[in-house]
């Protein structure tokens, strides 16, 4: 009966330790991009390594929505503000290599892709690009960007499937290495989700 009583005890225990982590990670479960690779996803599949708690969330850069008028403050953008999540912000890697790049065609259909952990209603999904000539030596600000977005794809409130992808043009008259900010702003909350990946046009 004692040996009962313990078994007993440890599935209760477990259970309730099981409810806690997925409440807790419920709360920071949301999305990320994976084309092109963004720099969370980069952190956690370990292509680059060192990036901290990112590894473990690359789906929770949330930070106010209203970009690029209000949201993220200049510097942190690619961390959505959140400080644990700086690396995301820094020019270089952890390693001080610089970010991996995707190879991609200005004037060319691309498709984006996101991975989702939560499947909120969505306002819609914005994608903006650096300007020719940006200073790539600092974390990234308003003024590294075409704040006019070169996509934009309106989701209508909806709840989007556990993988969405959509296509669009890239901008042309781009070379060299660039960022692609892309957000996804949610509906009904005041926040949005951002995703920053370095590509080479």
């Amino acid at each position: 009966m004692r040996r009962r009583t313990k078994w007993y005890a440890a599935v209760v225990g477990l259970a309730t330790t099981g409810a806690l982590v997925l409440s807790s990670g419920g709360a920071s479960a949301h999305g990320y991009t994976d084309l092109p690779v963004s720099r969370q996803k980069l952190c956690a599949i370990g292509t680059v390594t060192g990036c901290g708690d990112i590894r473990w969330e690359p789906q929770s850069v949330e930070g106010p929505k209203g970009f690029p008028a209000a949201g993220p403050a200049d510097g942190q953008i690619c961390n959505g503000s959140v400080s644990r999540f700086a690396q995301l912000s820094s020019p270089v890697t952890p390693s001080g290599a610089p970010w991996p790049r995707t190879a991609v065609t200005g004037g060319q259909s691309y498709t984006f892709r996101w991975q989702f952990t939560a499947r909120h209603a969505t306002t819609d999904f914005t994608y903006y690009v650096t300007k020719q000539g940006w200073n790539q030596n600092h974390a990234l600000t308003r003024s590294d960007l075409d704040l006019t977005p070169f996509l934009t794809v309106p989701y209508g409130g909806r709840r989007p499937p556990s993988t969405l992808s959509h296509s669009g043009r890239l901008p042309s008259g781009l070379s060299g290495h660039h960022v692609i900010l892309a957000v996804w702003t949610i509906a009904d909350t005041g926040n949005a989700f951002y995703a920053c990946s370095d590509v080479t046009f």
